[in-house]
Parts: structure tokens; C-alpha cells; sequence
């Protein structure tokens, strides 16, 4: 049988072994201060590169919606005008382009029906054509148009 002799056993215990290993060696422990600076200088320089782009599209991440509502407001606007007669008076032609609430604050919407020939040209009289032209503002002035053609023919 083994004996233990008091200073065999109680520093493996604590978790330490001989002194001598308790010793560092130069150089193999930790960051120097001047690594530390050009760590924070280099961070410095590489942040503001990843963040501002991160910010600019996140400032961005509205836009989508105001382009999905003012296309919806003209296509709604379109389908109250689409649902009339040629010869109805509501689509009677305008002297350029005529306000419309849309209802939507901040949004606003104009339309303008003139008469057309057959290739689309704008003709002054009537020859059976008519286009709608509708045009909706978002709140950044952003202008969004839809145009469709009516006619007088069977």
C-alpha cells in the first residue's frame, strides 16, 4: 500500500501542480496593448462599412408598401372608371388631368380621359376611343400610372 505524503496530494487537488509549471513562459499569454489599438482602429474602419449599408435598407423597407397602395388605388380608380358605357358621362373626357380622392391620406389621384385614334394618338375627336389614364402620388412623390382603352365599338 501506497502512502500520500501531505504535499503529493493537496495541490493536484486544488488544481495546480508543481510550482515550476506554474510559471509563464514570455510572450505566450494574452493580447499586447499595441495589438488592442489596432484591433479598435480596425473595427473602427470596418463597422461604419457593414452598418450604414444595413441602415440605408432598413430605412428603405417601406418603400414596397407605398408602391403596393398607390398601384392598388389606381387599379381600384381604374376598375370605377372601366365599369361605365362608352357613352356614359362619367367618362366624359377631361381638359387635362382631373383630381380624385382616393381616400388614403397622403396619397393623392388624378385621371384623364381623352379621346384617341386607333393607334393611341390623342386626336381631339371622337372616333370611338377613348383612353383612361389614371395617376397616383405616394407620400414621397413618387408618381404611379395606369392606362387602359375604352371603345364605342360592339
Amino acid at each position: 500500500m501506497k502512502r500520500f505524503v501531505v504535499n503529493d496530494w493537496i495541490p493536484a487537488f486544488a488544481g495546480m501542480t508543481k510550482k515550476s509549471n506554474m510559471r509563464r513562459v514570455a510572450g505566450s499569454g494574452g493580447f499586447t496593448l499595441i495589438e488592442i489599438i489596432v484591433m479598435i482602429v480596425m473595427a473602427g474602419i470596418l463597422l461604419p462599412a457593414i452598418v450604414v449599408p444595413f441602415v440605408v435598407g432598413v430605412r428603405g423597407s417601406g418603400k414596397p408598401e407605398k408602391v403596393t397602395t398607390a398601384m392598388f388605388l389606381a387599379h381600384q380608380r381604374m376598375e370605377e372608371l372601366m365599369k361605365y358605357d362608352y357613352t356614359n358621362g362619367a367618362l366624359a373626357t377631361t381638359v387635362g388631368f382631373v383630381a380624385f380622392p382616393t381616400g388614403v391620406p397622403n396619397y393623392s389621384g388624378q385621371n384623364e380621359i381623352v379621346y384617341v385614334d386607333n393607334t393611341l394618338t390623342p386626336s381631339g375627336t371622337d372616333v370611338g376611343y377613348k383612353r383612361i389614364i389614371v395617376r397616383v402620388t405616394d407620400p414621397e412623390n413618387d408618381t404611379y400610372e395606369v392606362a387602359s382603352v375604352v371603345t364605342n365599338f360592339p
